[in-house]
């Protein structure tokens, strides 16, 4: 009897495990949808790039660090040191300081389209890097949200183009380093908790971007900072960074980066649900005429597509 059942909980186990993991990837690219309109508003005018990404690094730094020592006595191995210093490089100082210089030459309309890239980059280095097999729930998800996102995101461009070719092509390189990233913390993340990989990650972010980020911050003029500006820069430290990365972290035990990555098609349907609410229920008539029924085909196709993706393939 005790054969029988201890291979079923096993099985039930992983599941809930699975289910766990697609739960902290829809939270973490719920936070993501809501930092393209969030975050964009305080740069250039408030604060640098640079000086958000060392306030974003420094801070995440210490919270992890703080929950590690507290509650995570785990030691890592010298030979993964290496692994470790190329995840804080591609995610935490590349990644980061790519993404925050693009969005502020560019329009969040691009940066969207542009990161759509990221679960195909993703596919690719698991192929090469980790050898995974590309199923053909993965590829038929992709591509179905991947059409969902851009038609979503091109038809709703109706404002006077802001984009620059700089912009752009910072977002896209922050697309390649994040979804290198994704890949090269799988290999970590089948050793160590969450919260050891995430301070290693942030401290060797830091420290990459320490060097020239500290002058921007002294001289960001605090004294213009208004209570919103505040509220801004602690919901991208708390939430985008903090708890975003600690759920992809979590995501990463249980799920391939494949799969991580394909979450990236619901942010344009969370900025989507955001100008909803703002029309319909904080009534800015605004925002009404940005809402119709091709749209909202385009968030079924996304959300259908991570469906997709999300489910095991059968043998």
């Amino acid at each position: 009897m005790q054969f029988v059942i201890s291979p079923l909980k096993h099985h039930l186990d992983l599941i809930k495990d699975t289910t766990k993991a697609h739960l902290a990837l829809l939270g973490a690219n719920v936070i993501y949808g809501a930092n393209y309109i969030i975050a964009k508003g305080i740069m250039p005018n408030k604060i640098n790039p640079t000086a958000f990404v060392f306030i974003r690094l420094s801070c995440c730094m210490l919270l992890f660090w703080a929950i590690k020592l507290l509650f995570v006595k785990e030691k890592v191995e010298k030979k993964d040191f290496l692994m470790l210093a190329l995840c804080g490089l591609f995610g935490g100082a590349a990644n980061q300081l790519l993404f925050f210089h693009g969005i502020n030459l560019t329009s969040p309309i691009d940066a969207s389209i542009i990161q759509t890239a990221t679960p195909v980059l993703v596919l690719i280095f698991s192929f090469i890097i980790l050898k995974e097999r590309v199923t053909k729930n993965k590829v038929i998800g992709i591509i179905l949200a991947g059409i969902g996102a851009i038609f979503l995101i091109l038809y709703g461009n109706k404002t006077i183009g802001t984009s620059s070719f700089l912009g752009n092509l910072f977002v896209l390189l922050n697309a390649c380093s994040y979804g290198l990233y994704l890949v090269l913390a799988k290999t970590l993340m089948k050793k160590y908790h969450a919260i050891t990989v995430a301070s290693w990650i942030f401290l060797f972010g830091f420290l990459y971007v320490f060097p020239f980020g500290i002058s921007e911050f002294l001289n960001t003029d605090f004294e213009a900072f208004t209570a919103s500006t505040y509220l801004t820069i602690g919901y991208v430290v708390l939430f985008t960074t903090f708890f975003a990365y600690l759920f992809n972290i979590y995501s990463l035990n249980h799920v391939s980066p494949s799969v991580t990555s394909s979450y990236v098609y619901l942010q344009p349907v969370v900025s989507f649900i955001l100008v909803s609410v703002l029309a319909y229920v904080f009534m800015q008539s605004q925002y009404g005429q940005d809402i119709n029924l091709i749209k909202i085909l385009c968030c079924i196709l996304v959300a259908a597509g991570v469906y997709i993706i999300s489910k095991p393939q059968k043998n």
